[in-house]
């Protein structure tokens, strides 16, 4: 089965198995939304189910909470668990300094506040996520539906007295319609290129009127876990200023390799 599978899927595989082994009986885990996070919630399925592992999990997406439920994990509400231990999620890009854009999935609201609300934030990624510096991918910017031209236009203009090298702001679209979040909002993507001061970026951003949102992550991941097509695995701790390298020997699997639709 492993066989068949890109050398991107590997690295996500790879990253996926190595970030569950972080996950401890009695845990509450946020779980992440997107392709590397399914990969995650497959891993602690099979954990659940083979090893006896019992943890909580506060999925930060309808979908991942479908896929957990799949999988035999247990999944209570954020407001249940009140606070987690860990938090493991993708990102569309991240730098030296573990600052992230996250929203490619449309969950950047959840999965903000979810990785905010742990002790530990762990990414898992493939070593094409990481950057020089952050704007290549589309910032995604939540908003809500009310005026959303009006939050639209307000960015651009914003945008003009800050360091990046783009402007244009569009609206995502699912097929002839708006994408609507989880949470019944529209995402306007930002077509950066560069993004030359994050911090002031994500601040200014959330100042507009009708912003929910926006999907830079600055200064709450700890930790990454960076996959390569061929097994290598590395675990950054900007914590502890740490880098580990290990190698991950692909096993097949039924369960895990089966009907990978995300």
């Amino acid at each position: 089965m492993t066989g068949e599978l890109s050398p991107i899927d590997k690295a996500k595989f790879v990253a996926a198995k190595r970030a569950a082994d972080l996950v401890e009986d009695g845990m509450r885990v946020g779980l992440g939304t997107g392709s590397t996070a399914a990969w995650l919630v497959r891993c602690l399925g099979e954990m659940v189910r083979n090893d006896g592992l019992k943890f909580k999990g506060v999925p930060t997406s309808s979908r991942t909470a479908q896929l957990a439920r799949d999988q035999g994990i247990e999944v209570i509400s954020l407001d249940e668990a009140r606070w987690l231990d860990l938090t493991i999620d993708g990102a569309d890009e991240f730098d030296a300094e573990l600052n992230l854009i996250k929203g490619g999935g449309g969950a950047l609201l959840q999965e903000k506040i979810v990785a905010t609300a742990s002790d530990r934030m762990v990414v898992i990624a493939d070593a094409g996520k990481e950057v020089e510096t952050l704007g290549a991918f589309p910032l995604p910017v939540e908003v809500i539906p009310f005026g959303w031209q009006t939050s639209q236009a307000l960015i651009e203009e914003m945008l003009v007295s800050l360091d990046v090298m783009g402007r244009a702001a569009t609206l995502r679209m699912n097929g002839a319609a708006p994408f609507v979040t989880d949470e019944g909002n529209h995402i306007l993507d930002l077509h950066l290129n560069r993004i030359g001061n994050a911090r002031q970026l994500a601040l200014v951003l959330n100042q507009v009127p009708g912003v929910v949102e926006n999907g830079l992550f600055i200064d709450i991941c700890d930790t990454v876990i960076v996959g390569y097509g061929d097994g290598r695995i590395e675990v950054r701790d900007i914590t502890e200023g740490t880098v580990e390298r290990d190698r991950l020997d692909f096993v097949e699997s039924e369960n895990l390799f089966t009907d990978i639709g995300d």
